[in-house]
C-alpha cells in the first residue's frame, strides 16, 4: 500500500489528509518510482486553495526524487501532479537522472526551484557580466539559487529579505548589497533603497513575492529594464495601467512559468542536468530548510506561507 497526501476539497492546510491506497501501476511510457523525498512549493498552495483549479480529490505535490522500481535508476522530476506519495507512476519523459555524487533529498529539493532559477537567468532575461540584478526574498529557495547563478555570470546582486538573519544568508551566498524590506513600508522607500544600493537602478528585478514588492520592483529599474514576476508569495499583482511602463523608462514586465521553458526533452535535460550537475560538483549550494513526515504536511505549508523558513522544505514519505 502507498501513503498519499490528499486534498479532499479546496481550502487551507487543515484540509490535507494522508490516505493509504493500493500501489499504483506504471502503464507504457511511465516509470514506477519509490519516492525518497517530495518538494514543498507555492504552486501546491495555489492548487490546494483552488487558485489554480484542480478537480478534487487529488494527490498534492509535483516534485520529487527516488528510485525506479526494477532498474534501481536514481531520478528526479519537477512537474508531475500527484507526487506527494510513497510510490508514484511518473512519465518517463519528465525524469532527469540524478548524478551518483548527489543525494536524492537534495535532488528533490533542487528540481523545480533550480530549473526555475536556471530559466530565469539564462532565458527569460539572459544575465550578462556587469549587469545589476535585484533578487527579492533572496534567502528563500529560488532566491538563494538566483543569487548564486547571477554571481556566476559576473553580474552584481542587490538582495532583499525580511530579517537580518535572512540578509546574512544572501550576503554569504555572494550578494553585493542587501536591503531589509521589513523596515521599509512604502514601495517608494524600498525602491529608493534598491536604486541607491544598485548605483542607479537594476537591469532586471526578479520578483517572486508579487503584490507586496511589485511596485518597488518596477520603480527600481534602469531605463529599458525588466521586471521578471515569477511568483506571488504575498498575493497576486492586480491589473495595472500599461502607461506605467512608459513612465518607468520603456520598461518590460513578464510573467513566466516553468512549463513554457521545458517545451522539449532536450530543454528539460539541459536545465535539469545543469542544476543537478552543479550541485554534485559543489559549484552550486542548496539549503534544505526543513524535513517533515507526510503527517506534518500542514505544518510544512504553514511554515512556507508564513515565511518562517529559509531554503527548501521537503516531505519525507
Amino acid at each position: 500500500m502507498e501513503r498519499a497526501l490528499v486534498v479532499p476539497h479546496h481550502g487551507g492546510s487543515d484540509v490535507l489528509t494522508v490516505e493509504e491506497r493500493p500501489d499504483p501501476t506504471a502503464p507504457a511510457g511511465q516509470s514506477l518510482v519509490d519516492v525518497a523525498a517530495i518538494g514543498v512549493n507555492f504552486i501546491d498552495v495555489y492548487q490546494r486553495e483552488g487558485v489554480y483549479p484542480v478537480p478534487t480529490p487529488f494527490v498534492l505535490c509535483s516534485e520529487g526524487a527516488g528510485t525506479v522500481v526494477g532498474s534501481g535508476a536514481r531520478v528526479a522530476w519537477a512537474s508531475h501532479l500527484g507526487s506527494g506519495a510513497s510510490r508514484v507512476a511518473v512519465p518517463a519523459a519528465i525524469l532527469v537522472p540524478v548524478p551518483d555524487a548527489l543525494d536524492l533529498e537534495t535532488a528533490a529539493a533542487a528540481m523545480l526551484q533550480g530549473m526555475t532559477a536556471h530559466y530565469l537567468v539564462n532565458s527569460t532575461y539572459a544575465v550578462q557580466p556587469g549587469d545589476v540584478c535585484l533578487v527579492h526574498a533572496a534567502a528563500g529557495g529560488v532566491g538563494q539559487l538566483l543569487v548564486q547563478m547571477i554571481k556566476a555570470k559576473g553580474a552584481r546582486v542587490v538582495a532583499t529579505a525580511g530579517s537580518a538573519e535572512k540578509l546574512a544568508i544572501a550576503t554569504e551566498l555572494g550578494a553585493d548589497a542587501v536591503v531589509d524590506y521589513s523596515v521599509l513600508s512604502a514601495p517608494e522607500d524600498l525602491a529608493d533603497a534598491i536604486r541607491e544600493a544598485a548605483g542607479g537602478g537594476v537591469h532586471a528585478a526578479y520578483d517572486g513575492v508579487g503584490k507586496a514588492t511589485f511596485d518597488a520592483s518596477l520603480a527600481s529599474l534602469r531605463s529599458r529594464g525588466i521586471v521578471v514576476l515569477f511568483g506571488g508569495a504575498s498575493g497576486q499583482v492586480p491589473p495595472f495601467d500599461l502607461q506605467r511602463l512608459n513612465a518607468a523608462g520603456s520598461a518590460y514586465v513578464t510573467r513566466p512559468t516553468l512549463g513554457s521553458y521545458l517545451l522539449t526533452r532536450e530543454e528539460l535535460l539541459w536545465r535539469g542536468e545543469s542544476v543537478l550537475g552543479d550541485l554534485a560538483s559543489g559549484r552550486l549550494s542548496l539549503e534544505i530548510g526543513g524535513r517533515y513526515p507526510l503527517e506534518e504536511a500542514a505544518t510544512a505549508y504553514d511554515d512556507l506561507e508564513g515565511r518562517r523558513t529559509t531554503g527548501k522544505l521537503l516531505l519525507i514519505p
